[in-house]
């Protein structure tokens, strides 16, 4: 899987978003579960940025909740 850029991310809205979010983390669901079982070879470092992307579209959607309060 690619990294997410910012500025890809402030073009989708928070329907996309969050779509995003739930497909991210059952990614790194599968990816820990996988690494947990010591079978986990290729995406070792990955874990990492698919915590980053996580938590730069739990950022997004929390600044657009604030904004529209």
């Amino acid at each position: 899987m690619g990294r997410l850029k910012l500025k890809t991310l402030h073009e989708m809205n928070d329907t996309d978003l969050g779509q995003k979010l739930s497909e991210l983390k059952a990614d790194l669901a599968k990816v820990r579960s996988e690494q947990s079982k010591g079978t986990l070879k290729k995406h070792s470092g990955e874990i990492r940025y698919m915590r980053r992307d996580i938590a730069r579209i739990m950022t997004l959607l929390n600044e657009r909740k604030a904004a529209a309060q």
